[in-house]
């Protein structure tokens, strides 16, 4: 008698392969990380709204990048709103390996993030910015924006400095064959490349996940609404 049993055990799922980074120009990168910064945020009607624009910003992009792009714009195009606004929660606050803060992946929810927070608002300010935000700084599209708009290099190295939280999240979203895959990927093929230790380091990020100690953050107070805003 044949049964059918729930396997207790399945193959581990590979791991991502190295993206070879793209050479870019400096304008070339601030056009990836801006559309990647607006493409990751909620999908709200104003974003479905600004979507014309983010194609206008990647049309001169190499195909590697300009492609997947245009690609996820037209998933979400030709998606009911309500939709995509859910599958974006389901995504990317449901997920412990989708988490849009950077510091997450190398911290978790422990009392080491507090301080890898105020590190990165004191990298807004040591480029002359200050972050204004009804979010964390490490929001993965204020960095990015950050990134897009700021020419100090303290900006181009936030986002660079965190590679290993970028590759597990792609790694996180290609598994799931999710839509966002492609604008992570993007970034991911913008930065500079990586040694093998840093690899070490993420494809073990990848297996294991953020640390699981949960603690308050209130020590941060109440940030107001986003806005990243240069110092004159």
């Amino acid at each position: 008698m044949a049964l059918a049993l729930r396997p207790r055990a399945t193959p581990r799922r590979p791991l991502p392969a190295a993206l070879a980074a793209l050479a870019l120009t400096r304008p070339q990168r601030q056009r990836v990380h801006m559309a990647a910064s607006i493409l990751l945020d909620y999908p709200d009607a104003a974003w479905f709204g600004g979507l014309p624009a983010v194609r206008e910003l990647v049309a001169p992009l190499p195909g590697e990048l300009r492609d997947p792009l245009a690609r996820f714009m037209d998933g979400a195009q030709a998606s009911p709103a309500h939709e995509w606004e859910r599958l974006y929660v389901t995504t990317f606050d449901l997920k412990r390996k989708c988490s849009l803060y950077l510091t997450y992946y190398a911290t978790g929810d422990t009392r080491k993030r507090g301080t890898a927070l105020v590190t990165i608002q004191e990298a807004y300010r040591a480029a002359g910015w200050e972050f204004a935000a009804a979010d964390l700084p490490d929001f993965i599209p204020a960095v990015l924006e950050f990134s897009a708009l700021s020419d100090s290099e303290v900006a181009a190295a936030l986002i660079s400095s965190h590679r290993e939280g970028i590759e597990v999240l792609r790694a996180a979203l290609e598994g799931m064959d999710s839509p966002w895959a492609d604008v992570v990927r993007a970034v991911t093929l913008s930065l500079p490349p990586i040694d093998d230790a840093t690899r070490e380091r993420y494809l073990d990020l990848i297996s294991e996940g953020p640390p699981t100690e949960t603690v308050g953050l209130s020590f941060l107070g109440n940030l107001p609404p986003f806005h990243a805003r240069e110092d004159v």
